[in-house]
């Protein structure tokens, strides 16, 4: 059997005013956007899980694209993304992390709204379990995604970087009717 072929993973770390993370690419698209202010170990482990021949190699240059479209969003004037995404998931995560990219700017949703969105209305809790697994932090907006009775839950950058990002959103958003979070 011959041996696969290395998956080259590119990454580079944005840092803008208070916002330090870590995102990768692939050849097709943006894979991964990492926690605030977490170490290089949490690309390195997410890197190990999911490419069996997986290579990181630090190039700015192959990132400008997405740090800018990521610094445009922190600075208030990109309300969605252009950028190429290479998402790695079962059918079902896929399904979830697409209709994420589908609330707008400023809004948010509940975990069952995105179930009865995708047409899986008695799978709320597998729909939280597929937001957990969302690789692309802040350009696939888990962000907003709350609780039914509209409180803050679960992140994987932690509920202080939700809590920004939600602020940042609502500090920045045109959109009558937007959830306030203080």
């Amino acid at each position: 059997m011959a041996a696969k072929n290395k998956q080259t993973i590119y990454y580079s770390v944005l840092v803008y005013q208070e916002w330090s993370l870590y995102i990768a690419t692939t050849a097709k698209g943006l894979c991964y956007v990492g926690s605030q202010n977490k170490p290089f170990e949490e690309l390195s482990h997410w890197v190990n899980r999911r490419f069996t021949n997986g290579e990181l190699v630090h190039d700015d240059e192959k990132l400008e694209k997405y740090v800018a479209e990521l610094v445009e969003y922190f600075q208030g004037t990109r309300k969605s993304f252009s950028i190429d995404f290479d998402f790695y998931g079962t059918p079902f995560q896929l399904a979830v992390w697409n209709a994420l990219c589908e609330i707008p700017f400023g809004q948010t949703q509940s975990y069952s709204d995105i179930a009865y969105y995708i047409q899986k209305p008695n799978s709320i809790r597998a729909v939280g379990t597929a937001i957990g697994a969302n690789p692309v932090l802040i350009a696939v907006p888990c962000h907003r995604v709350i609780g039914k009775n509209g409180s803050l839950t679960g992140y994987r950058g932690g509920l202080e970087m939700k809590t920004k990002l939600l602020q940042l959103e609502n500090e920045n958003s045109l959109t009558e009717g937007s959830k306030q979070y203080v």
